[in-house]
């Protein structure tokens, strides 16, 4: 059976792919894509790194392995804790691999930290937004440290943009492509694997905050470093090139993105508000921000953050439900938002499970549907989903109740920005631009993404939620019930593909109850 390798390029655009590829400046992107496939892939909805990865690796959506953001809101209390890899409620691709004795080495891939003790290498993708380097405990097994302690995310701050900034943060991001490649080819050189996993997430940030120098027609357009879009795309693609050499022969490989991108606009819609001019809300007069969250993202310095976060996750926690749930008069709501630029959803104040509840359980899905509606017929909202219309599983209670997708004005999104006061919608003014997280960010998650693989697939829409069933199928391994099915069927592969196709693992009993005893060990089905 072949080996795979799977290179994920966060936010990686189909629309920029194809033709930088066209020109020639992406030639090792190229060569997989005339041997084999170039796809759009549809992400989750919405695209959100956290849930997106998750699908990726699991084959379930996210009603099923429950992961939804970077945080959830805690029943019967007004906050929000952190999530990380342990509540994830579905098998990853290293965990079926490792339970039939093949070995995976799994490099930076969003969702996965703490590290699993997998037969193999994992070094944890960022545990928190603020993490900017890993440490012995993103290391299994933790003696590999001295061997990736360079690894790094953003190691730059993204809150505060300015003068100089730009440049600053464009260096940083190709150095740090540097020390990847050779930490991810120094393991494929050394480790005997069947499945090679690695995610870069410079493509996701460069685009957040270069689009408007890259797109000419962006409203928010202004000179600046035009190409460093570009350039970022230009050097993943000799890491590309680098990483498929290094693997050698009898490897499938695959380029995943976990959604795409698209530039951000002038509009800013502030959903509270709205709530707010509607009914559904009312707010309190208190403060509707954390003094002690915007002086660490201020004072305490970026390459201290994610630590700082991981010794006080308790006090981090704290401080960002302060940021969401305070200055809300709570006994006169109905319905709130986290707004979430890159999660734009509504939370209905439900009695017995919120504190202050106001809505009966029994006029739940009435009050969801008729909200729904409000919500469509402002012209700033494209959709308002009920979860249950998105969302299938035993999972589905972590979801927001609603999921909204902003309109496009001429073809550039909305920010959703978080307000306690004032309009619901409004324009950015000339020196908010540059934009910064909580800030409006000037590049947006859009569907789809993308999927190249070194084979040829006849399946013309596939899904994130695919690629972990094409993996198993690829390297002749039955897999657990999934949402999706293998993209690569032919030949000797065409029987497991039928298997996983029907959702039936070929498991006898003993193995099927070591397996899930197992599971339950990593904190599975509790």
């Amino acid at each position: 059976m072949p080996r795979f390798l799977l290179i994920g390029l966060d936010g990686a655009e189909p629309a920029l792919l194809g033709p930088w590829m066209d020109e020639g400046r992406l030639p090792n992107l190229a060569k997989l894509r005339d041997a084999g496939c170039f796809r759009p892939l549809a992400s989750t909805r919405p695209p959100v790194t956290f849930p997106a990865w998750t699908t990726c690796v699991t084959g379930v959506q996210p009603g099923r392995h429950g992961i939804f953001d970077f945080t959830e809101t805690v029943a019967g209390e007004q906050r929000i804790r952190f999530v990380n890899s342990t509540y994830r409620r579905a098998p990853a691709i290293w965990n079926v691999l490792t339970e039939v004795g093949k070995r995976s080495c799994v490099l930076g891939v969003p969702g996965t930290y703490p590290p699993e003790p997998i037969n193999g290498v994992m070094v944890s993708g960022f545990d928190s937004p603020v993490a900017t380097a890993v440490d012995a405990s993103f290391v299994h097994p933790r003696e590999r440290y001295a061997d990736v302690k360079d690894w790094r995310f953003a190691d730059v701050q993204e809150s505060h943009i300015g003068p100089g900034w730009h440049e600053q943060a464009l260096a940083a991001l190709l150095r740090k492509l540097d020390d990847k490649e050779r930490i991810a080819c120094n393991l494929l050189g050394e480790e005997a694997w069947d499945f090679f996993m690695v995610v870069f997430g410079e493509s996701d940030t460069i685009a957040h905050h270069f689009w408007l120098f890259h797109d000419p027609d962006s409203p928010r357009h202004r000179p600046g470093p035009q190409d460093a879009i570009r350039q970022i795309y230009e050097r993943l693609d000799r890491s590309v090139g680098e990483l498929v050499a290094t693997a050698g022969d009898d490897v499938v490989v695959g380029i995943v993105s976990d959604h795409g991108f698209g530039g951000a606009g002038t509009g800013v819609v502030h959903l509270n508000n709205w709530l707010a001019a509607q009914g559904y809300l009312r707010y309190s007069g208190a403060g509707g921000d954390s003094l002690l969250k915007r002086l660490a993202l201020r004072v305490v310095p970026t390459a201290i953050r994610g630590a700082l976060f991981r010794k006080l996750q308790g006090l981090a926690s704290a401080a960002e439900s302060k940021s969401r749930f305070s200055g809300i008069d709570w006994a006169h709501t109905t319905a709130w938002s986290e707004e979430l630029n890159y999660f734009p959803s509504i939370r209905v104040n439900l009695r017995g499970r919120d504190p202050q509840g106001q809505v009966d359980p029994e006029d739940y899905d009435a009050f969801v549907r008729d909200l729904c509606d409000a919500l469509e017929s402002w012209e700033v909202v494209a959709k308002a989903w009920p979860r249950a219309e998105l969302y299938d599983g035993p999972e589905i209670a972590r979801a927001p109740d609603i999921i909204v997708e902003l309109a496009l004005e001429d073809g550039y999104s909305h920010s959703c920005l978080r307000s306690r006061g004032g309009p619901a919608f409004r324009r950015i003014r000339e020196d908010e631009y540059l934009g910064g997280k909580e800030r409006g960010m000037t590049g947006n998650h859009r569907d789809p993404g993308v999927l190249m693989l070194s084979e040829r697939t006849n399946v013309m829409n596939p899904t994130l939620a695919d690629i972990a069933p094409t993996v198993l199928a690829a390297l002749g391994v039955p897999a657990p019930p999934m949402d999706g099915v293998p993209l690569l069927g032919a030949g000797p592969l065409a029987e497991t593909a039928a298997v996983m196709a029907g959702g039936t693992a070929h498991y006898s009993a003993e193995q099927e109850a070591m397996i899930e005893a197992r599971l339950r060990d990593l904190g599975y089905f509790e």
